[in-house]
């Protein structure tokens, strides 16, 4: 499976980005998709995820109540609703699947090393 992120750019704190996340080949959106950020200073951290099926929604923290996940089977698409954001949100954001549909705990969702196909990333400022 491919994927190709998208959406990033530069904001005001405060302001909103739509992420994009778009996958290519057979049932490759089908799984269960995940965001991830990464900073120079920072390593890999999750951010969210989505279940396979769209039914299970989890979020890091410092994200949780601003950002909203979400998935359009129909167009092999999953979003990153990020509203509120802040300087502490500035990051390449990526895009992951574990290409499962299984059913997991929480903090399975949020280790990096369950996801085998990644997207390039994309690049969200956000200025004081």
């Amino acid at each position: 499976v491919q994927l190709q992120a998208s959406g990033g750019g530069l904001v005001q704190a405060g302001g909103s980005l739509r992420l994009s996340c778009a996958a290519s080949g057979s049932n490759s959106i089908d799984h269960n998709m995940g965001w991830f950020r990464q900073t120079l200073e920072k390593e890999r951290e999750f951010v969210a995820a989505i279940s396979w099926d769209g039914g299970h929604q989890y979020y890091a923290d410092s994200v949780k109540g601003r950002f909203t996940i979400s998935r359009d089977d129909a167009k092999n698409t999953v979003y990153l609703q990020m509203n509120s954001l802040k300087p502490e949100d500035t990051a390449v954001y990526y895009c992951a699947t574990d290409r499962t549909r299984g059913y997991y705990s929480a903090f399975y969702y949020s280790v990096a090393s369950n996801y085998d196909s990644w997207g390039q990333g994309t690049l969200v400022t956000v200025s004081s």
